[in-house]
Protein backbone atom coordinates (compact mmCIF):
# COMPACT_ATOMS: atom_id res chain seq x y z
CA UNK A 1 0.00 0.00 0.00
CA UNK A 2 2.84 2.38 0.83
CA UNK A 3 4.44 1.72 -2.56
CA UNK A 4 1.17 2.54 -4.36
CA UNK A 5 0.76 5.75 -2.40
CA UNK A 6 4.34 6.71 -3.22
CA UNK A 7 3.73 6.02 -6.92
CA UNK A 8 0.69 8.30 -6.93
CA UNK A 9 2.66 11.05 -5.23
CA UNK A 10 5.53 10.69 -7.71
CA UNK A 11 3.15 10.83 -10.69
CA UNK A 12 1.39 13.92 -9.30
CA UNK A 13 4.73 15.61 -8.59
CA UNK A 14 6.04 14.78 -12.07
CA UNK A 15 2.86 16.08 -13.74
CA UNK A 16 2.93 19.29 -11.70
CA UNK A 17 6.63 19.85 -12.36
CA UNK A 18 6.24 19.30 -16.10
CA UNK A 19 3.30 21.73 -16.26
CA UNK A 20 5.14 24.43 -14.28
CA UNK A 21 8.31 24.02 -16.36
CA UNK A 22 6.36 24.16 -19.63
CA UNK A 23 4.43 27.23 -18.50
CA UNK A 24 7.50 29.14 -17.31
CA UNK A 25 9.62 28.44 -20.39
CA UNK A 26 6.74 28.76 -22.85
CA UNK A 27 5.52 32.11 -21.45
CA UNK A 28 9.07 33.45 -21.47
CA UNK A 29 9.55 32.42 -25.10
CA UNK A 30 6.28 34.05 -26.17
CA UNK A 31 7.03 37.29 -24.31
CA UNK A 32 10.71 37.21 -25.35
CA UNK A 33 11.80 37.93 -21.79
CA UNK A 34 12.16 36.01 -18.52
CA UNK A 35 10.09 37.68 -15.81
CA UNK A 36 10.57 36.87 -12.13
CA UNK A 37 7.30 34.97 -12.04
CA UNK A 38 8.16 32.86 -15.10
CA UNK A 39 11.63 32.19 -13.71
CA UNK A 40 10.15 31.05 -10.40
CA UNK A 41 7.71 28.73 -12.19
CA UNK A 42 10.53 27.25 -14.29
CA UNK A 43 12.79 26.65 -11.28
CA UNK A 44 9.97 25.15 -9.23
CA UNK A 45 8.98 22.90 -12.14
CA UNK A 46 12.54 21.72 -12.77
CA UNK A 47 13.00 20.98 -9.06
CA UNK A 48 9.75 18.97 -8.99
CA UNK A 49 10.80 16.91 -12.03
CA UNK A 50 14.23 16.25 -10.50
CA UNK A 51 12.77 15.18 -7.15
CA UNK A 52 10.28 12.86 -8.84
CA UNK A 53 13.11 11.31 -10.86
CA UNK A 54 15.22 10.66 -7.75
CA UNK A 55 12.29 9.12 -5.88
CA UNK A 56 11.36 7.04 -8.93
CA UNK A 57 14.85 5.48 -9.12
CA UNK A 58 14.57 4.36 -5.51
CA UNK A 59 11.27 2.57 -6.16
CA UNK A 60 11.90 0.90 -9.52
CA UNK A 61 13.26 -2.66 -9.66
CA UNK A 62 17.00 -2.81 -10.09
CA UNK A 63 17.04 -5.28 -12.95
CA UNK A 64 15.50 -5.18 -16.37
CA UNK A 65 15.18 -7.97 -18.90
CA UNK A 66 16.52 -7.44 -22.42
CA UNK A 67 13.13 -8.27 -23.95
CA UNK A 68 11.47 -5.62 -21.86
CA UNK A 69 14.04 -3.03 -22.95
CA UNK A 70 13.30 -3.91 -26.59
CA UNK A 71 9.62 -3.24 -26.03
CA UNK A 72 10.44 0.09 -24.40
CA UNK A 73 12.77 1.02 -27.26
CA UNK A 74 10.10 0.14 -29.83
CA UNK A 75 7.55 2.21 -27.91
CA UNK A 76 9.93 5.18 -27.81
CA UNK A 77 10.55 4.95 -31.56
CA UNK A 78 6.80 4.85 -32.23
CA UNK A 79 6.25 7.90 -30.00
CA UNK A 80 8.98 9.83 -31.81
CA UNK A 81 7.61 8.89 -35.23
CA UNK A 82 4.05 9.81 -34.21
CA UNK A 83 5.23 13.14 -32.81
CA UNK A 84 7.13 13.92 -36.01
CA UNK A 85 4.06 13.07 -38.11
CA UNK A 86 1.87 15.23 -35.87
CA UNK A 87 4.22 18.23 -36.14
CA UNK A 88 4.56 17.79 -39.91
CA UNK A 89 0.77 17.64 -40.35
CA UNK A 90 0.28 20.81 -38.31
CA UNK A 91 3.08 22.58 -40.19
CA UNK A 92 1.55 21.58 -43.52
CA UNK A 93 -1.88 22.79 -42.36
CA UNK A 94 -0.33 26.11 -41.30
CA UNK A 95 1.51 26.65 -44.59
CA UNK A 96 -1.40 25.58 -46.81
CA UNK A 97 -4.60 27.25 -45.70
CA UNK A 98 -7.23 25.48 -47.85
CA UNK A 99 -10.94 26.21 -47.66
CA UNK A 100 -13.59 24.22 -49.54
CA UNK A 101 -16.70 26.05 -50.76
CA UNK A 102 -19.00 23.79 -52.77
CA UNK A 103 -21.52 26.46 -53.85
CA UNK A 104 -21.42 27.46 -57.50
CA UNK A 105 -20.49 31.11 -56.87
CA UNK A 106 -19.19 30.87 -53.28
CA UNK A 107 -22.37 32.52 -52.06
CA UNK A 108 -23.87 29.88 -49.81
CA UNK A 109 -23.83 32.29 -46.87
CA UNK A 110 -23.47 36.04 -46.63
CA UNK A 111 -20.34 37.64 -45.18
CA UNK A 112 -20.35 39.27 -41.76
CA UNK A 113 -20.11 42.78 -43.25
CA UNK A 114 -23.16 42.19 -45.44
CA UNK A 115 -25.11 40.74 -42.51
CA UNK A 116 -24.29 43.79 -40.39
CA UNK A 117 -25.43 46.14 -43.17
CA UNK A 118 -28.70 44.48 -44.18
CA UNK A 119 -29.74 43.62 -40.62
CA UNK A 120 -29.73 47.36 -39.74
CA UNK A 121 -31.81 48.57 -42.68
CA UNK A 122 -34.33 51.22 -41.75
CA UNK A 123 -36.55 50.88 -44.81
CA UNK A 124 -37.70 48.31 -47.35
CA UNK A 125 -35.52 47.46 -50.36
CA UNK A 126 -36.62 45.56 -53.43
CA UNK A 127 -34.42 43.34 -55.60
CA UNK A 128 -35.85 42.73 -59.08
CA UNK A 129 -33.81 40.37 -61.24
CA UNK A 130 -34.32 40.18 -65.01
CA UNK A 131 -33.41 36.70 -66.23
CA UNK A 132 -34.66 35.15 -69.46
CA UNK A 133 -35.59 31.51 -69.03
CA UNK A 134 -35.24 29.38 -65.93
CA UNK A 135 -33.21 31.27 -63.27
CA UNK A 136 -30.19 29.47 -61.76
CA UNK A 137 -30.46 27.93 -58.32
CA UNK A 138 -27.64 30.08 -56.91
CA UNK A 139 -29.59 33.27 -57.71
CA UNK A 140 -32.68 32.04 -55.88
CA UNK A 141 -30.57 30.97 -52.90
CA UNK A 142 -28.75 34.31 -52.79
CA UNK A 143 -31.99 36.31 -52.85
CA UNK A 144 -33.52 34.07 -50.20
CA UNK A 145 -30.50 34.63 -47.93
CA UNK A 146 -30.76 38.42 -48.24
CA UNK A 147 -34.45 38.26 -47.35
CA UNK A 148 -33.78 36.03 -44.35
CA UNK A 149 -30.91 38.07 -42.91
CA UNK A 150 -32.78 41.38 -43.38
CA UNK A 151 -35.81 40.05 -41.49
CA UNK A 152 -38.02 40.61 -44.51
CA UNK A 153 -36.92 44.21 -45.24
CA UNK A 154 -35.42 43.06 -48.53
CA UNK A 155 -38.11 41.83 -50.90
CA UNK A 156 -36.92 39.90 -53.94
CA UNK A 157 -38.35 38.77 -57.25
CA UNK A 158 -37.00 37.15 -60.42
CA UNK A 159 -38.89 37.82 -63.64
CA UNK A 160 -38.53 36.92 -67.29
CA UNK A 161 -38.56 40.33 -69.07
CA UNK A 162 -39.64 38.72 -72.34
CA UNK A 163 -42.67 37.03 -70.75
CA UNK A 164 -43.48 40.02 -68.51
CA UNK A 165 -42.51 42.73 -70.97
CA UNK A 166 -45.08 45.23 -69.65
CA UNK A 167 -43.81 44.97 -66.09
CA UNK A 168 -40.18 45.16 -67.26
CA UNK A 169 -40.93 48.38 -69.14
CA UNK A 170 -41.64 50.14 -65.81
CA UNK A 171 -37.88 50.10 -65.09
CA UNK A 172 -37.21 52.29 -68.13
CA UNK A 173 -34.92 49.87 -69.92
CA UNK A 174 -35.17 47.87 -73.09
CA UNK A 175 -34.09 44.36 -72.17
CA UNK A 176 -32.78 41.93 -74.74
CA UNK A 177 -32.90 38.19 -74.38
CA UNK A 178 -29.21 38.07 -73.51
CA UNK A 179 -29.10 40.65 -70.72
CA UNK A 180 -29.18 39.73 -67.05
CA UNK A 181 -29.70 42.53 -64.55
CA UNK A 182 -30.83 43.27 -61.02
CA UNK A 183 -32.56 46.53 -60.08
CA UNK A 184 -32.12 47.53 -56.44
CA UNK A 185 -34.74 50.05 -55.30
CA UNK A 186 -35.36 51.99 -52.09
CA UNK A 187 -37.79 54.89 -52.22
CA UNK A 188 -36.85 57.05 -55.19
CA UNK A 189 -33.34 55.65 -55.38
CA UNK A 190 -32.50 52.92 -57.88
CA UNK A 191 -29.28 51.18 -58.91
CA UNK A 192 -28.74 48.75 -61.76
CA UNK A 193 -26.42 45.74 -61.44
CA UNK A 194 -25.48 44.01 -64.69
CA UNK A 195 -24.25 40.41 -64.45
CA UNK A 196 -24.68 39.43 -68.11
CA UNK A 197 -21.07 38.36 -68.47
CA UNK A 198 -20.67 36.57 -65.16
CA UNK A 199 -22.18 35.41 -61.89
CA UNK A 200 -24.03 37.88 -59.68
CA UNK A 201 -21.92 38.38 -56.57
CA UNK A 202 -22.79 39.32 -53.02
CA UNK A 203 -20.41 42.25 -53.27
CA UNK A 204 -22.31 43.75 -56.22
CA UNK A 205 -25.64 43.51 -54.43
CA UNK A 206 -24.39 44.91 -51.12
CA UNK A 207 -22.70 47.82 -52.91
CA UNK A 208 -26.03 48.63 -54.56
CA UNK A 209 -27.82 48.44 -51.19
CA UNK A 210 -25.36 50.93 -49.74
CA UNK A 211 -25.79 53.29 -52.69
CA UNK A 212 -29.60 53.43 -52.43
CA UNK A 213 -29.71 53.78 -48.63
CA UNK A 214 -26.85 56.13 -47.76
CA UNK A 215 -26.00 59.68 -48.63
CA UNK A 216 -22.88 60.24 -50.69
CA UNK A 217 -19.88 61.44 -48.71
CA UNK A 218 -16.93 63.21 -50.28
CA UNK A 219 -13.33 62.81 -49.21
CA UNK A 220 -10.51 64.85 -50.69
CA UNK A 221 -6.95 63.54 -50.82
CA UNK A 222 -4.34 66.30 -50.68
CA UNK A 223 -1.78 66.15 -53.52
CA UNK A 224 1.22 68.18 -54.66
CA UNK A 225 3.68 67.07 -51.96
CA UNK A 226 4.48 63.55 -53.20
CA UNK A 227 1.62 61.95 -51.28
CA UNK A 228 0.37 58.40 -51.88
CA UNK A 229 -1.71 58.20 -55.06
CA UNK A 230 -5.31 56.94 -54.96
CA UNK A 231 -5.19 55.98 -58.65
CA UNK A 232 -1.93 54.01 -58.57
CA UNK A 233 -2.02 50.22 -59.11
CA UNK A 234 1.49 49.58 -57.74
CA UNK A 235 2.14 48.36 -54.20
CA UNK A 236 2.67 51.92 -52.98
CA UNK A 237 -0.67 53.16 -54.33
CA UNK A 238 -4.00 53.63 -52.56
CA UNK A 239 -6.25 52.35 -55.33
CA UNK A 240 -7.64 49.45 -53.28
CA UNK A 241 -8.47 51.84 -50.44
CA UNK A 242 -10.18 54.19 -52.90
CA UNK A 243 -12.27 51.27 -54.20
CA UNK A 244 -13.25 50.29 -50.65
CA UNK A 245 -14.37 53.85 -49.96
CA UNK A 246 -16.44 53.85 -53.17
CA UNK A 247 -18.08 50.58 -52.10
CA UNK A 248 -19.30 52.40 -48.99
CA UNK A 249 -20.70 55.32 -51.06
CA UNK A 250 -17.70 57.52 -50.25
CA UNK A 251 -16.41 59.39 -53.29
CA UNK A 252 -12.67 60.15 -53.40
CA UNK A 253 -11.24 63.16 -55.20
CA UNK A 254 -7.80 64.74 -55.35
CA UNK A 255 -7.17 68.27 -54.14
CA UNK A 256 -4.23 70.53 -55.00
CA UNK A 257 -4.54 73.47 -52.64
CA UNK A 258 -1.86 75.46 -54.43
CA UNK A 259 -4.08 75.66 -57.52
CA UNK A 260 -7.61 75.54 -56.09
CA UNK A 261 -6.85 77.93 -53.26
CA UNK A 262 -9.45 76.52 -50.87
CA UNK A 263 -10.88 73.32 -49.44
CA UNK A 264 -14.25 72.65 -51.17
CA UNK A 265 -17.40 73.22 -49.19
CA UNK A 266 -18.65 69.66 -49.89
CA UNK A 267 -15.55 68.11 -48.31
CA UNK A 268 -16.63 65.70 -45.59
CA UNK A 269 -13.10 64.50 -44.78
CA UNK A 270 -9.72 65.86 -45.83
CA UNK A 271 -7.10 63.10 -46.07
CA UNK A 272 -3.41 63.96 -46.00
CA UNK A 273 -1.79 60.66 -46.98
CA UNK A 274 1.94 60.65 -46.20
CA UNK A 275 3.38 63.80 -47.80
CA UNK A 276 7.12 63.49 -48.39
CA UNK A 277 7.62 67.21 -49.08
CA UNK A 278 6.69 70.15 -46.88
CA UNK A 279 3.44 72.00 -47.33
CA UNK A 280 3.54 75.67 -48.19
CA UNK A 281 2.71 78.05 -45.31
CA UNK A 282 -0.42 79.22 -47.16
CA UNK A 283 -1.59 75.62 -47.53
CA UNK A 284 -1.11 75.02 -43.80
CA UNK A 285 -3.11 78.17 -43.08
CA UNK A 286 -5.97 76.94 -45.29
CA UNK A 287 -6.00 73.56 -43.53
CA UNK A 288 -5.98 75.25 -40.11
CA UNK A 289 -8.87 77.49 -41.13
CA UNK A 290 -10.78 74.45 -42.43
CA UNK A 291 -10.30 72.60 -39.14
CA UNK A 292 -11.23 75.57 -36.97
CA UNK A 293 -14.53 76.06 -38.76
CA UNK A 294 -15.50 72.46 -38.05
CA UNK A 295 -13.77 70.47 -40.77
CA UNK A 296 -12.67 66.86 -40.29
CA UNK A 297 -9.33 65.39 -41.34
CA UNK A 298 -7.28 62.19 -41.41
CA UNK A 299 -3.52 62.77 -41.20
CA UNK A 300 -1.28 59.84 -42.21
CA UNK A 301 2.29 60.82 -41.36
CA UNK A 302 5.18 59.39 -43.37
CA UNK A 303 8.07 57.71 -41.51
CA UNK A 304 11.38 59.46 -40.91
CA UNK A 305 14.28 58.79 -43.25
CA UNK A 306 16.68 56.16 -41.85
CA UNK A 307 20.14 55.06 -42.92
CA UNK A 308 23.10 52.90 -41.92
CA UNK A 309 26.11 53.98 -39.83
CA UNK A 310 28.35 54.26 -42.90
CA UNK A 311 25.96 56.66 -44.67
CA UNK A 312 25.13 59.61 -42.39
CA UNK A 313 22.05 61.65 -43.27
CA UNK A 314 22.37 65.18 -44.58
CA UNK A 315 20.35 67.99 -43.02
CA UNK A 316 18.13 68.00 -46.09
CA UNK A 317 17.42 64.27 -45.72
CA UNK A 318 16.68 64.69 -42.02
CA UNK A 319 14.03 67.27 -42.89
CA UNK A 320 12.18 65.09 -45.41
CA UNK A 321 8.80 63.53 -44.69
CA UNK A 322 7.30 66.34 -42.57
CA UNK A 323 5.68 65.61 -39.24
CA UNK A 324 2.99 68.29 -39.83
CA UNK A 325 3.55 69.48 -36.27
CA UNK A 326 3.01 73.05 -37.47
CA UNK A 327 -0.65 72.04 -37.85
CA UNK A 328 -1.00 69.33 -35.20
CA UNK A 329 0.64 71.16 -32.29
CA UNK A 330 -2.32 73.55 -32.26
CA UNK A 331 -4.57 70.52 -31.70
CA UNK A 332 -2.71 69.14 -28.70
CA UNK A 333 -0.30 66.54 -30.09
CA UNK A 334 3.33 66.36 -31.21
CA UNK A 335 4.78 63.77 -33.65
CA UNK A 336 8.36 62.73 -32.82
CA UNK A 337 11.24 62.13 -35.23
CA UNK A 338 11.74 58.49 -34.25
CA UNK A 339 10.87 54.95 -35.33
CA UNK A 340 8.60 52.86 -33.12
CA UNK A 341 9.91 49.31 -32.67
CA UNK A 342 8.41 46.31 -30.90
CA UNK A 343 10.66 43.32 -30.33
CA UNK A 344 7.83 41.12 -29.06
CA UNK A 345 5.00 41.73 -31.55
CA UNK A 346 5.74 42.72 -35.13
CA UNK A 347 4.95 41.69 -38.70
CA UNK A 348 7.15 40.04 -41.34
CA UNK A 349 10.15 39.71 -39.03
CA UNK A 350 10.65 43.50 -38.97
CA UNK A 351 10.78 44.94 -35.46
CA UNK A 352 10.06 48.33 -37.03
CA UNK A 353 6.63 47.08 -38.17
CA UNK A 354 4.78 46.73 -34.85
CA UNK A 355 1.63 44.60 -34.86
CA UNK A 356 -0.85 45.35 -32.12
CA UNK A 357 -4.29 44.84 -30.64
CA UNK A 358 -3.64 47.36 -27.88
CA UNK A 359 -6.53 49.73 -28.50
CA UNK A 360 -8.06 52.21 -26.09
CA UNK A 361 -11.82 52.39 -25.78
CA UNK A 362 -13.22 54.10 -28.86
CA UNK A 363 -15.64 51.60 -30.34
CA UNK A 364 -16.51 53.57 -33.48
CA UNK A 365 -12.85 53.57 -34.59
CA UNK A 366 -11.26 50.42 -33.17
CA UNK A 367 -14.36 48.31 -32.58
CA UNK A 368 -14.19 44.80 -34.08
CA UNK A 369 -10.52 45.24 -35.01
CA UNK A 370 -8.14 42.34 -34.71
CA UNK A 371 -4.42 42.97 -35.22
CA UNK A 372 -3.27 45.99 -37.23
CA UNK A 373 0.33 46.63 -38.18
CA UNK A 374 2.28 49.69 -39.25
CA UNK A 375 5.53 50.26 -41.13
CA UNK A 376 8.04 52.35 -39.15
CA UNK A 377 5.47 54.53 -37.38
CA UNK A 378 6.46 57.46 -35.18
CA UNK A 379 5.54 58.05 -31.57
CA UNK A 380 3.00 60.71 -30.61
CA UNK A 381 2.80 62.69 -27.39
CA UNK A 382 0.31 65.19 -26.01
CA UNK A 383 1.35 68.83 -25.71
CA UNK A 384 0.77 71.09 -22.75
CA UNK A 385 -1.31 74.23 -22.81
CA UNK A 386 -3.82 73.10 -25.43
CA UNK A 387 -7.25 74.73 -25.60
CA UNK A 388 -9.73 73.37 -23.01
CA UNK A 389 -12.25 72.65 -25.77
CA UNK A 390 -9.83 70.30 -27.54
CA UNK A 391 -10.09 66.67 -26.39
CA UNK A 392 -7.18 64.34 -27.16
CA UNK A 393 -6.98 60.56 -26.69
CA UNK A 394 -4.57 57.86 -27.90
CA UNK A 395 -6.41 55.06 -29.70
CA UNK A 396 -3.62 52.68 -30.80
CA UNK A 397 -0.50 51.75 -28.83
CA UNK A 398 2.20 49.12 -29.25
CA UNK A 399 1.40 45.67 -27.89
CA UNK A 400 4.25 45.39 -25.38
CA UNK A 401 5.72 47.75 -22.82
CA UNK A 402 9.28 46.73 -21.95
CA UNK A 403 9.96 45.43 -25.47
CA UNK A 404 8.74 48.46 -27.44
CA UNK A 405 9.93 52.04 -27.63
CA UNK A 406 10.43 55.04 -29.90
CA UNK A 407 13.94 54.61 -31.35
CA UNK A 408 15.61 57.98 -32.02
CA UNK A 409 18.74 56.47 -33.60
CA UNK A 410 18.19 56.68 -37.35
CA UNK A 411 21.08 54.36 -38.21
CA UNK A 412 18.96 51.31 -37.36
CA UNK A 413 20.99 50.44 -34.26
CA UNK A 414 17.99 49.22 -32.28
CA UNK A 415 18.70 49.62 -28.58
CA UNK A 416 16.63 51.32 -25.90
CA UNK A 417 18.38 54.35 -24.44
CA UNK A 418 16.69 55.45 -21.25
CA UNK A 419 16.06 59.17 -21.11
CA UNK A 420 16.40 59.48 -24.90
CA UNK A 421 13.98 56.98 -26.41
CA UNK A 422 10.23 56.95 -25.71
CA UNK A 423 9.41 53.95 -23.50
CA UNK A 424 6.52 51.64 -24.36
CA UNK A 425 3.69 51.12 -24.76
CA UNK A 426 4.05 53.77 -27.46
CA UNK A 427 1.04 55.67 -28.90
CA UNK A 428 1.01 55.64 -32.71
CA UNK A 429 -2.51 56.96 -33.36
CA UNK A 430 -4.60 59.69 -31.73
CA UNK A 431 -8.19 60.88 -32.00
CA UNK A 432 -8.88 64.57 -31.51
CA UNK A 433 -12.22 66.34 -31.31
CA UNK A 434 -13.44 69.75 -30.24
CA UNK A 435 -16.74 70.78 -28.67
CA UNK A 436 -17.48 74.48 -28.96
CA UNK A 437 -19.46 74.53 -25.76
CA UNK A 438 -19.83 72.15 -22.84
CA UNK A 439 -22.32 69.42 -23.69
CA UNK A 440 -22.32 70.27 -27.39
CA UNK A 441 -21.77 67.48 -29.90
CA UNK A 442 -18.32 67.11 -31.42
CA UNK A 443 -17.59 69.63 -34.18
CA UNK A 444 -14.04 69.23 -35.49
CA UNK A 445 -12.75 65.66 -35.65
CA UNK A 446 -9.18 64.63 -36.41
CA UNK A 447 -7.39 61.28 -36.52
CA UNK A 448 -3.61 61.13 -36.70
CA UNK A 449 -1.85 57.87 -37.57
CA UNK A 450 1.91 57.95 -37.96
CA UNK A 451 1.98 55.64 -40.96
CA UNK A 452 0.42 55.63 -44.42
CA UNK A 453 1.87 52.35 -45.71
CA UNK A 454 -0.69 50.22 -43.86
CA UNK A 455 -3.38 51.42 -46.30
CA UNK A 456 -1.35 50.92 -49.47
CA UNK A 457 -2.18 48.19 -51.99
CA UNK A 458 0.62 46.03 -50.58
CA UNK A 459 -0.62 45.93 -46.98
CA UNK A 460 -4.30 46.93 -46.80
CA UNK A 461 -5.46 43.33 -47.16
CA UNK A 462 -3.50 42.13 -44.14
CA UNK A 463 -4.88 41.84 -40.62
CA UNK A 464 -7.53 44.55 -39.91
CA UNK A 465 -5.79 47.36 -41.79
CA UNK A 466 -8.66 47.93 -44.24
CA UNK A 467 -11.27 48.02 -41.48
CA UNK A 468 -9.23 50.56 -39.53
CA UNK A 469 -9.03 52.88 -42.54
CA UNK A 470 -12.77 52.62 -43.21
CA UNK A 471 -13.67 53.03 -39.54
CA UNK A 472 -11.55 56.18 -39.35
CA UNK A 473 -13.24 57.81 -42.36
CA UNK A 474 -16.66 56.75 -41.09
CA UNK A 475 -16.06 58.35 -37.66
CA UNK A 476 -14.60 61.50 -39.14
CA UNK A 477 -17.62 62.00 -41.40
CA UNK A 478 -19.77 61.62 -38.27
CA UNK A 479 -21.71 58.68 -39.64
CA UNK A 480 -22.55 55.50 -37.77
CA UNK A 481 -22.98 53.34 -40.86
CA UNK A 482 -21.86 49.76 -40.92
CA UNK A 483 -18.94 49.36 -43.30
CA UNK A 484 -18.48 46.91 -46.14
CA UNK A 485 -14.97 45.47 -46.02
CA UNK A 486 -15.33 41.84 -47.10
CA UNK A 487 -14.25 42.40 -50.70
CA UNK A 488 -13.10 39.41 -52.68
CA UNK A 489 -10.43 41.69 -54.10
CA UNK A 490 -8.67 41.94 -50.75
CA UNK A 491 -9.21 38.50 -49.25
CA UNK A 492 -5.85 37.09 -48.16
CA UNK A 493 -5.56 33.36 -48.95
CA UNK A 494 -3.17 32.70 -46.10
CA UNK A 495 -3.01 32.91 -42.35
CA UNK A 496 -1.38 36.16 -41.20
CA UNK A 497 0.23 35.78 -37.78
CA UNK A 498 2.20 38.28 -35.78
CA UNK A 499 5.56 37.28 -34.36
CA UNK A 500 3.98 36.72 -30.94
CA UNK A 501 1.23 34.52 -32.35
CA UNK A 502 3.81 32.46 -34.25
CA UNK A 503 5.68 31.84 -30.98
CA UNK A 504 2.43 30.78 -29.28
CA UNK A 505 1.71 28.30 -32.09
CA UNK A 506 5.27 26.99 -31.85
CA UNK A 507 4.97 26.46 -28.09
CA UNK A 508 1.64 24.63 -28.48
CA UNK A 509 2.95 22.37 -31.25
CA UNK A 510 6.05 21.57 -29.20
CA UNK A 511 4.23 20.89 -25.93
CA UNK A 512 1.46 18.66 -27.27
CA UNK A 513 3.69 15.65 -28.06
CA UNK A 514 5.69 16.35 -24.89
CA UNK A 515 2.58 16.08 -22.71
CA UNK A 516 1.43 12.98 -24.60
CA UNK A 517 4.83 11.39 -23.98
CA UNK A 518 4.66 12.39 -20.30
CA UNK A 519 1.23 10.80 -19.99
CA UNK A 520 2.64 7.55 -21.38
CA UNK A 521 5.61 7.78 -19.03
CA UNK A 522 3.34 8.24 -16.01
CA UNK A 523 1.25 5.24 -17.02
CA UNK A 524 4.44 3.19 -17.36
CA UNK A 525 5.67 4.35 -13.93
CA UNK A 526 2.36 3.39 -12.35
CA UNK A 527 2.50 -0.03 -13.99
CA UNK A 528 6.13 -0.69 -13.03
CA UNK A 529 5.78 0.32 -9.41
CA UNK A 530 2.50 -1.43 -8.85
Amino acid sequence: MAVKDNSKNIIMLLALGTALLAFGLGASYVAQRMSRFNAAMSILGAASVLISYVRLRSLLPKTYSPSRWKRYALLAVLVVLWSALFIEANFFAYRHNVRWDLTKAKLHTLSKSTKDIVSDLGREIRFTAFFVGLPPKYLEDLFREYGRVSNGKIVTEIIDPIVQIGYAAQFGNVISGKERKVFVQSGKEQREVDFTDGVLSEEQLTNAVIQVTRRIRNVYFLIGHNEYNIYEDADTGLKVFEALLASNNIISQRLMLGIRGEIPGDCDVLIVAGPKNHLEPKEEEMIQAYLKRGGDALFLIENVVVTTPDKPLTEEEKGKNPSLNSILNDWGIHVADDVVVDLASHASGDVGSPATRNYLAHKAIVGELDYTFFVRPRSISMTKGRRPSVKVAPIILTASDENSWGETNRTLQVKFDEGIDRAGPVPIAFAIWEAKEEGEASDTRIIVITDADFLTNAFISQYSNARLGLNAVNWLSESDYRILVDHKDIDVPRLDLTSQQKRIVGVILFLMPVFIAMAGTMAWIKHRIS
